[in-house]
């Protein structure tokens, strides 16, 4: 089972069934939070839904393609963070995140982020980490940029968010740029 401590008030954990009411109560309460940015969000009401989330993360890493953990702040569930596919011949992985309204602004995901960056480049030897927020998603857009993330471009029209075009910021780290102290 994988498990990373990050600092005194911060765990990673890779996603079990026994997260599914727990993340779904977060995911509930940041209901309002969230749906600006993640529609998922709308199809999530109830914890069966999130069971069927974590399931098929849990195949995933099975499968050797992907890893979901959770943050754990002082023990409870702060949010998520998604290694979305790992390409193992290319060695690269795209990252997703959120966070539970309630944890904003305490630097978690950040810090959270940075440790995991440095277990993928250092421990799973992967070469590059992608990320990509709205380009309107200033906040989601600030990890990668504090942690020195480059931004590559910008995607036009990536995805649709509420059956509007939704441009993203693409921000790439290579490992020989990542740096530690």
């Amino acid at each position: 089972m994988f498990v990373h401590k990050v600092d005194e008030e911060i765990t990673l954990k890779i996603i079990g069934m026994e997260d599914a009411e727990e993340l779904y109560t977060l995911a509930d309460q940041s209901r309002e939070h969230l749906s600006t940015w993640l529609p998922w969000i709308h199809f999530t009401n109830s914890p069966d839904d999130t069971r069927q989330f974590i399931k098929s993360a849990m195949k995933r890493y099975g499968e050797a393609d992907g890893l979901t953990v959770c943050i754990l702040y002082k023990g409870k569930v702060a949010g998520t963070i998604d290694l979305h596919a790992i390409d193992w011949k290319n060695k690269k992985t795209s990252i997703g995140y959120w966070m539970g309204a309630g944890f904003k602004g305490k630097g978690l995901l950040t810090r959270s982020c940075d440790s995991l960056f440095t277990y993928v480049f250092e421990e799973m030897g992967l070469n590059r980490i992608e990320i990509r927020a709205d380009v309107n998603n200033v906040k989601s857009r600030a990890v990668p940029e504090r942690l020195g993330f480059v931004q590559e471009g910008i995607i036009r029209e990536a995805a649709m968010l509420y059956d509007q075009p939704s441009d993203h910021a693409v921000y790439g780290m290579l490992r020989k740029e990542w740096k530690r102290d």
